[in-house]
């Protein structure tokens, strides 16, 4: 029997304001623990929540974004459960009256675009964090987070595979950054999801029961905690057990899911509405205005790249995945008006580079108009674009210009048809045998002969002139 996985993602992302969801203390992360924390987000009785505008507003941000409808009317809810790093011994959250509902989003996925439905997106806080390394027997409590505003992202089972899962992920962290929204820093926990999965045979309409992944903070581990989670129901199913709905940790130092307790239903945490916080009435002309603060977001720009700069899909999707990449490609277009040779430098020699450092755009020592410099040195034969190579990365190095560095180390082109013509004799004149198996039929030796050339001319010399005298001489 052919099996088909059923996939739903829970993303949580952190809100980037300064201030917690209801409380003033900030939110910066990896400070002292217990250092961030008031009676309002540690539960002390008698004090009142009072809900953050900004994690509002970026909320709708969200929504709209994706395509959500915008309620008029919603309202906080207590989701009542007992764990220590709860010390309300409940989470706000929302329930019944979600901020946003009924989106979307588009991702591609093996050249063909999928719509995967949002079912809501609402506000909550989040837990602290409980401690059980170096405290021998006991485990300590760090509430810093406590009170930290989150967005819950709850995609529709639309998705068949963990590839779709990762993209459906990777679409939904690009956006959040392009918004200005959520830094999606996975490896904080600013960005984190929590998968349910199942299976049905091929054909059947049938949901089956779901296992919920738990707090999954990589795409990788996205991937492989869903492939696992599919081969072990799939294992489970087929050896003539039933798959129970609970609630499963992803191990990634052995690669397994482990189950960790019962699947709760709602009914489970006893929703009911916030007390202590009235509800929210959002008035259209506050959207509206939101609405036409959003930025051009990562379709809509691809699209333009891809009509705008006769980039194809591909590249159009890897400069846009994030707004900084963007943005620095635009201005180096701006400068030098070639946007396949910058979008090659971009996607080749600079991101190898920032990679291998584990850099941002955003610290990169290369400026825009410096590349567009660069390449123009390129266009008027002043270098080759085997030399760019060497000044490139010598650029990244130093942050100089490549002007400067030319000139320094001597790299200017060999474009003088005399000074050419010479190094092409010399080489013909020491390769006789070569020469005979060129002309007998042997064209790849051409390849041969030019790297003589380039390395007798240390790489200075204009390939085409190179190309175009070899030829004429071995004629």
């Amino acid at each position: 029997m052919k099996w088909e996985a059923v996939i739903g993602l829970e993303v949580h992302a952190q809100m980037l304001t300064a201030a917690k969801i209801f409380c003033g203390c900030p939110t910066t992360f990896g400070n002292e623990p217990n250092s961030q924390t008031c009676q309002i987000c540690i539960g002390m009785p008698g004090v009142l929540p009072v809900l953050n505008r900004k994690a509002l507003e970026f909320a709708v941000r969200t929504g709209l974004a994706t395509d959500c409808t915008i309620s008029k009317y919603s309202r906080f809810a207590r989701k009542n459960y007992f764990y220590p790093d709860l010390p309300k011994g409940y989470q706000i959250s929302q329930f019944e009256n979600p901020i946003c509902e009924h989106g979307h989003i588009e991702i591609m996925v093996d050249n063909e675009l999928k719509r995967i439905g949002i079912t809501r997106i609402h506000m909550e806080e989040d837990a602290g964090k409980n401690i059980h390394e170096g405290a021998g027997p006991y485990s300590f409590v760090d509430l810093n987070r406590t009170g930290v505003p989150l967005m819950e992202i709850v995609s529709e089972p639309d998705l068949r595979s963990p590839k779709e899962a990762v993209e459906y992920m990777k679409k939904l962290r690009s956006i959040v950054r392009y918004l200005g929204v959520c830094d999606g820093n996975l490896e904080q926990g600013s960005f984190r999801c929590d998968a349910n999965v199942s299976i049905r045979p091929v054909g059947q309409e049938e949901f089956g029961t779901r296992a919920e992944v738990k707090n999954i903070n990589s795409f990788r581990y996205v991937e492989k905690a869903i492939e696992y989670e599919i081969k072990r129901q799939i294992k489970v199913v087929e050896g003539g057990g039933k798959v129970i709905q609970e609630t499963r940790l992803w191990d990634a130092g052995r690669g397994i899911t482990e189950s960790m307790r019962s699947k709760e239903e709602a009914h489970d945490y006893r929703y009911f509405p916030e007390p202590d916080l009235v509800p929210i009435m959002v008035e259209q002309s506050w959207v509206d205005e939101i609405r036409a603060s959003l930025p051009e977001l990562p379709d809509a720009k691809k699209q333009r790249f891809v009509s705008d700069f006769g980039l194809t899909d591909c590249d159009a999707e890897l400069l846009t995945s994030e707004r900084t990449t963007a943005a620095w490609f635009e201005r180096a277009v701006k400068a030098n008006g070639q946007p396949k040779a910058v979008a090659n430098w971009v996607m080749g020699d600079l991101m190898k580079l920032l990679n291998e450092e584990n850099r941002s755009i955003e610290d990169c020592p290369i400026r825009p108009q410096q590349l567009a410099a660069m390449l123009q040195l390129i266009d008027k034969g002043t270098i080759s674009g085997k030399i760019a190579k060497t000044v490139f990365d010598e650029m990244y190095k130093t942050g100089r210009d490549a002007d400067e560095i030319v000139k320094e180390k001597g790299l200017v082109q060999i474009s003088d048809s005399s000074e050419i013509e010479k190094i092409v004799d010399d080489i013909i004149a020491k390769s006789p045998k070569e020469v005979e198996r060129f002309k007998a039929g042997d064209e790849k030796l051409i390849g041969f002969f030019v790297g003589q050339a380039m390395k007798a001319s240390k790489g200075k010399a204009n390939p085409q002139m190179l190309n175009e005298l070899l030829k004429k001489k071995l004629a």
